[in-house]
């Protein structure tokens, strides 16, 4: 790059000024900014909220008709084409309506009586919900207040509609601390662990009931080694053979529907096993036999025709 009149430009031409971080100021600047959207739009349909609203275990708020088309299946094609976006945001966290809260926000009477917007605003204080207040909200009513109504107060029954709840069910309405969303994924945990929802309901399938279930399945799978089951489940299987009623607690299994379809189970592949080994004996015999049926060495065959005989007084 040379003889052409042209020049080779250095960084210190091209960087005119370093990249600076952002100040405190901006950075606070730029939260609230998308806390105002959050407050004001659905995260997974892009639209305004309006009630009836719903809230996440995280304290992300969404409209319900939204949860309801991204948990029904829809038969429009652009409906469909937006749900991995809507997993991606949601990352598992609700898989059904027992996975959410309809947050019951007070709205300004005087307000939305002058023509206005309603706004929300906490019936305790009378201040406005929104980005520039920390809110939260109580499980299972939903009923929803300024944090600071709730720390003052420390009743154990909602301020509303007094029914009861505890200190651990109160929820941060889109929390911007890291203490807040590990508090709100500590009690997410503890609830799994009990079996239950962030609506506190009973989860279609707990954690403790899968780990009983594969605790079981890894003694049926010992009790079935070599083709003979354990003791107890041999005590199972021999008592409904014959008839007699199993308990609810035979081999550590309370349901009684799920004793009985574990001990036919067992009977059927003690069944299965020893079909087997009957099979495998006449195979054997058939495959390593040195005589034939009628008494006569098998000179006749070769490997060619093995499994057939030649007449003796055939032409070869």
């Amino acid at each position: 790059m040379g003889n052409d009149g042209g020049s080779i430009p250095k960084r210190r031409e091209l960087v005119k000024e370093a990249a600076r971080q952002q100040t405190s100021s901006q950075i606070k600047e730029t939260q609230q900014e998308a806390q105002a959207h959050k407050w004001s739009t659905c995260q997974i349909s892009q639209r305004p909220l309006k009630a009836p609203i719903v809230s996440d275990c995280l304290g992300n708020l969404y409209n319900k008709d939204a949860i309801l088309e991204f948990l029904l299946p829809s038969e429009d094609p652009a409906v469909e084409a937006l749900k991995p976006d809507q997993e991606r945001i949601l990352e598992g966290r609700v898989k059904g309506l027992k996975d959410v809260v309809e947050v019951r926000f007070l709205e300004d009477g005087e307000e939305k009586a002058s023509g206005g917007e309603g706004r929300w605003v906490c019936p305790v204080t009378n201040k406005a919900l929104g980005p520039a207040v920390k809110a939260a909200y109580v499980v299972p009513c939903g009923h929803a207040f300024a944090e600071v109504a709730l720390r003052e107060v420390a009743d154990s029954q909602c301020l509303q509609c007094n029914e009861p709840y505890s200190t651990e069910d109160i929820v941060t309405i889109l929390p911007l601390a890291e203490e807040d969303r590990m508090r709100l994924k500590e009690r997410i945990g503890k609830l799994a662990e009990k079996g239950q929802t962030h609506a506190l309901k009973k989860a279609s399938r707990s954690k403790k009931r899968k780990k009983n279930s594969e605790a079981k399945e890894g003694e049926v799978t010992s009790g079935m080694k070599n083709g003979a089951p354990t003791t107890q489940v041999a005590a199972t299987i021999s008592k409904k053979a014959n008839g007699i009623a199993t308990p609810a607690s035979t081999n550590g299994i309370k349901n009684a529907a799920t004793a009985s379809l574990t001990a036919r189970v067992l009977a059927e592949e003690q069944e299965k096993a020893k079909r087997r080994k009957l099979d495998r004996n006449d195979n054997l015999k058939s495959l390593f036999s040195s005589k034939e049926k009628d008494g006569t060495k098998g000179r006749n065959t070769d490997f060619m025709t093995r499994g057939f005989s030649i007449p003796a007084g055939a032409k070869r």
